[in-house]
């Protein structure tokens, strides 16, 4: 299969323009999947079974240790109560289980996020007023 090189620089210009994190294009059996989160591209015939790409991109392992806090819906996450506020976690920061770390609107409605663990903010994954889609991971607590 030709891979054509100015088809995804152009699904990458798309990505930047409407500020998405995944865009995936199709054409008779061609499907092209271009994301910001995994950084990488990838292309496969729709009639392959071949691993889901959310799988097929390798990551460090040592970065990605850690309870993951994941999006329950898709929407705009908030990592602060109102904008010029202090941010409800930092990196470093200890967490209770239960306690609210961001806030993803979704339909005008604001849904606090809580930890699903104790522990300490390892990374955050998303930025303030990012969208976000379901299950996409939010923070990574260890």
């Amino acid at each position: 299969m030709k891979i054509d090189k100015n088809l995804i620089k152009e699904l990458v210009d798309y990505l930047n323009e409407f500020n998405l994190t995944e865009l995936e294009y199709m054409e008779g059996s061609k499907k092209i999947k271009v994301s910001k989160s995994h950084k990488g591209v990838i292309s496969q015939n729709v009639s392959d079974n071949l691993v889901p790409s959310n799988k097929a991109v390798l990551s460090s392992s040592a970065e990605n240790d850690g309870t993951r806090v994941k999006s329950p819906i898709i929407g705009t996450a908030y990592l602060a109560p109102e904008p010029g506020a202090k941010p409800f976690v930092k990196i470093g920061d200890k967490v209770k289980k239960g306690q609210t770390i961001m806030i993803v609107e979704a339909m005008k409605t604001m849904n606090h996020i809580p930890s699903s663990a104790d522990g300490t903010v390892k990374k955050i994954m998303v930025n303030d007023g990012q969208p976000v889609e379901f299950g996409q991971t939010l923070i990574i607590i260890e």
